[in-house]
Order: C-alpha cells, then sequence, then structure tokens
C-alpha cells in the first residue's frame, strides 16, 4: 500500500472540490479548499518527502499551465489528467509526466473505444497509461463516469472490464465519486471490489476522513490498493490527517 498525493486544479488553482457537484455550472460547485500556494509548491514539497507516483488533476479548463508548472517542479514524479487525447499525450510526457491519465476520451456513445486504447498505446506505451475508471453507483453497479464525472457510461467496474483494459495500461485510478471530498468514509464496497482483483496496481480516492479508512482500505483491498487524501489532509485545510505524518510512513526510498 502506498499514499499517492494528488494536485486538484480548478481555474488554474489548486482546489479540493466535492466532486459531485462538477458540472458546466460554477454556482452549483462546492469547494472545500482553495490553496494559496500555486501548483509547483505542492510537488515540490511532494518530490522532497519522496512520494512518487501522485497524480495532477485537470478538472477543467484554464489549468494547463498550473498543470505544467507542477510537472516542471518535479519532473517523472507525478502523472496528470484531464482532457488527455491521442493529439496532446506526448506532449504531456515530454513536459514531465510520468503518466497521463485518460478517461473521457477513450468513450464514445457511452462505451469502451478500443481502437483509441491501442493507437494510445501505440503512440506512448501501454507503461506511460493510466486509465481513470472513476464511478458512481447506479442500482448495484459502479459505472464509471466520464465528463467531470457528470455522465454515466454503459461500462460497469467489474473484474471482467479490468482484465480487459490491464492490456492497455500500467495502472488504474478509481475516485468514488459519490463520496469524493466530502471525508466522511470511503465507499468500502467498492473498495472490496477493486481488492478482490488480482491485477495491475490501482489508486482509490474518496471519502478518507481518518486512519480508520486507510486500514479498511487496507484491509478490504488485501493490502493491493494504494490511496489518495485529499479534503481530510492538512494541507488542504483538513483535521483528519498531518500530512508530515503521511509522508514520513510512506517515502519512498
Amino acid at each position: 500500500m502506498r499514499f499517492r498525493p494528488c494536485i486538484d486544479l480548478h481555474d488554474g488553482a489548486v482546489k479540493q472540490i466535492v466532486g459531485g457537484t462538477l458540472s458546466d455550472n460554477d454556482a452549483s460547485l462546492e469547494t472545500n479548499f482553495e490553496a494559496d500556494r500555486p501548483s509547483e509548491w505542492f510537488a515540490s514539497r511532494y518530490r522532497n518527502d519522496r512520494l512518487e507516483g501522485g497524480h495532477i488533476i485537470q478538472l477543467g479548463p484554464g489549468n494547463e499551465a498550473a498543470a505544467r508548472a507542477a510537472l516542471g517542479a518535479w519532473p517523472g514524479g507525478m502523472q496528470v489528467g484531464g482532457g488527455i487525447n491521442l493529439e496532446n499525450a506526448v506532449s504531456w510526457l515530454e513536459a514531465g509526466a510520468s503518466h497521463v491519465i485518460v478517461t473521457s476520451w477513450v468513450f464514445e456513445d457511452d462505451h469502451i473505444r478500443t481502437d483509441r486504447l491501442e493507437a494510445l498505446r501505440g503512440a506512448i506505451g501501454r507503461e506511460r497509461l493510466v486509465l481513470d475508471l472513476s464511478c458512481r453507483k447506479r442500482g448495484d453497479q459502479y459505472l464509471v463516469a466520464t465528463n467531470r464525472w457528470q455522465t454515466f457510461t454503459e461500462e460497469a467496474v467489474t473484474h471482467e472490464l479490468l482484465d480487459l483494459l490491464a492490456e492497455y495500461c500500467d495502472e488504474f485510478l478509481v475516485h468514488a465519486v459519490d463520496v469524493e471530498g466530502l471525508a466522511s468514509g470511503i465507499d468500502g464496497e467498492l473498495v472490496a471490489l477493486l481488492g478482490s482483483w488480482d491485477g495491475l496496481p490501482i489508486t482509490y480516492a474518496g471519502g478518507i476522513h481518518d486512519e480508520t479508512d486507510i486500514a479498511q482500505i487496507e484491509a478490504a483491498g488485501n493490502d493491493r490498493i494504494d490511496f489518495t487524501v485529499g479534503s481530510a489532509l492538512d494541507l488542504f485545510g483538513g483535521t483528519g490527517f498531518r500530512y508530515e505524518d503521511l509522508a514520513k510512513r510512506f517515502a519512498r526510498g
């Protein structure tokens, strides 16, 4: 299990947002935290604390400069997602991303486009690609959500889907969108589903609020699931965790 740090960008600023409120209508947006420091400050902090494999997520337009600044502060140390496609993936890797994170571009008419996955794998190699399967529950299924998590696809997160997509990527990133940004507890059912699959590394995000959640992820995830902490972290104005404690516990090397 690893702690994967994050930098969530909205309108060029580092923020923590309630995931289910993201939309084209900013009036509905619920923001838990907005940093007074630039994105590169956070990336430099993660670099100094040897926390590799974190992610930078661009939540909508207007974030490219901030994302590139963060990558420049730690070349090869973080992944980047948000608006990634075949045309720009290489440029993001050249800007310093260790991996690109892709969701919406590989879906069309609410289904996966394997031809696009094949093209992307051919362009950058599966070892540089992370697939974001962030999802929302509908009925008894976790359906992948695209377009800033507002559009339900017809693709359910299952072992069969993970097996299929593992041929194209190096890792998976999964936000539990319904609890994202609430710091009120994880989606234990989703963690158990992910942890019972024996395959590629998976990073879980969503709802983590204290040490009991990390223990639950470790147990239900069979020690296969990495995690990220957002709104509960003191670095982002939270009270559930001290960043320094997590950094000391999970630093690499």
